[in-house]
């Protein structure tokens, strides 16, 4: 299986509501660093996974909605707890339908599988993987 990883980052401020959170209840602001694999079993007709800078640009432009937003305050998490796992996941769908849409290219409709990993900090990150056509 081929990958290509794109790395970006974002900076959020939110509060995670339940015992188990600990001090993260309160309001709290948090630097993800974001990684997004993309996998295939083939390369494409140029011998890549994915194009790079418009994989770039799609993480980029998929990211500016979260990018200094108090999560709280975010429609899309409304109700919910904005846990490292549920961003991912977030992040995924929006990686997912900017695939779906042909963002990435023709020769990315290969692309079989995409990982995002974000980073809270040097010692703990968390995922979400999938394929995108099933997201």
């Amino acid at each position: 299986m081929y990958s290509v990883e794109i790395r970006d980052h974002v900076m959020i401020a939110h509060s995670i509501p339940g015992e188990v959170f600990g001090p993260a209840q309160n309001l709290h602001g948090a630097t993800y660093v974001v990684d997004v694999a993309f996998f295939r079993s083939e390369l494409d007709d140029n011998d890549i996974v994915v194009d790079i800078g418009l994989a770039t640009d799609v993480i980029k432009r998929s990211l500016a909605d979260l990018n200094f937003c108090n999560l709280d305050q975010h429609p899309d998490f409304a109700g919910k707890r904005s846990t490292t796992e549920r961003v991912a996941r977030w992040v995924f769908d929006r990686i997912a339908k900017a695939l779906a849409g042909g963002d990435l290219g023709p020769g990315a409709a290969g692309i079989e599988r995409v990982r995002v990993t974000l980073h809270e900090s040097h010692v703990a990150r968390a995922s979400y993987e999938g394929a995108p056509g099933r997201a």
